[in-house]
């Protein structure tokens, strides 16, 4: 099943703009016909490959634009500004979505270097930017291929699905975008888990010294290494992500209150104050807005 025929597979399953899940794990295929600006999301850890028209990307000031040449490696949760602006009905936007699985991803990297006879640490050193496009090669083409060909059959889902997942994380793991995933899914590879550490407990406070200390590192070392990996320092990147949450909340309904309690934002006014900073708008505003733009649509 090359790229083409990829396509057709997703135009006879997708009928409207959106995300239809295959019914194997953490596997999507999406659509998009309407072009629709960058605005904030948060990517969990996840490789998307468009198959037809284009998708962006923004991590902090970054672009990343990609479609069938490219696909694209998220191997850590980032918030970024994302979007499809050049979708239309004449240039329809279809791709894949697979979630990383954090427990089978590490398993793999840590066999995949016992096989070559070196160590997870060994790989861990500095991590590169969060996200990175990666060139299609044929093992990647064709283990997602053979994934996709068991969307809509439960029982080859239930017999095969973690073996092809297995295969296509394999796939991955050799491909150009190999060094890059395996740094973040090494066992040795502190930045990383402090950034899953975040992501899961954005409702807790979270201190810079507690989060240097977790991952064994002085504050400095760890301000210096997680600015690397995410191109942000460790404050503006929790800033960041609770208000990429937040804007993500409130876009799925949530009152303002809520999603400002959902990050873990105890004062109203401070979360007001710094929703506005980063996107220009209040809460009110931006919830406001999102209700016109459902409403035209």
């Amino acid at each position: 099943m090359n790229k083409q025929l990829i396509r057709e597979f997703i135009e006879q399953r997708v009928q409207e703009d959106g995300l239809e899940d295959t019914g194997i794990n953490g596997v999507k295929l999406f659509r998009a016909t309407d072009p629709v600006p960058c605005s904030p999301v948060v990517y969990e850890p996840c490789v998307i490959a468009i198959v037809s028209g284009s998708k962006e990307a923004v991590l902090e000031g970054a672009q990343f634009v990609y479609d069938n040449s490219q696909y694209m490696c998220c191997p850590m949760s980032m918030p970024v500004m994302a979007g499809t602006p050049k979708a239309s009905d004449i240039d329809p936007l279809y791709g894949v979505y697979i979630s990383l699985d954090q427990r089978v991803m590490t398993e793999l990297v840590i066999e995949m270097d016992n096989a070559e006879g070196r160590y997870s640490s060994s790989i861990a050193g500095e991590l590169s930017q969060g996200i990175k496009l990666s060139r299609w090669d044929d093992e990647f083409a064709n283990a997602l291929s053979r994934l996709l060909e068991l969307s809509g059959n439960a029982t080859d889902i239930s017999i095969l699905g973690e073996a092809r997942l297995r295969e296509f994380y394999y796939a991955l793991l050799k491909g150009e975008a190999g060094y890059f995933a395996r740094q973040a899914f090494g066992v040795g590879n502190a930045i990383a888990r402090s950034i899953s550490h975040v992501s899961n407990n954005l409702k807790e406070p979270i201190s810079i010294d507690d989060m240097a200390a977790r991952a064994g590192m002085s504050r400095t070392v760890f301000h210096r290494k997680f600015k690397q990996a995410t191109m942000m320092s460790p404050i503006q990147f929790v800033k960041t992500m609770r208000l990429n949450n937040a804007a993500m909340n409130i876009a799925g309904g949530m009152t303002v209150n809520e999603a400002a309690l959902d990050v873990g934002y105890v004062s109203a006014s401070q979360f007001s104050r710094e929703f506005k900073r980063m996107y220009g708008q209040s809460p009110r505003q931006w919830s406001d807005a999102l209700h016109v733009t459902t409403e035209d649509a």
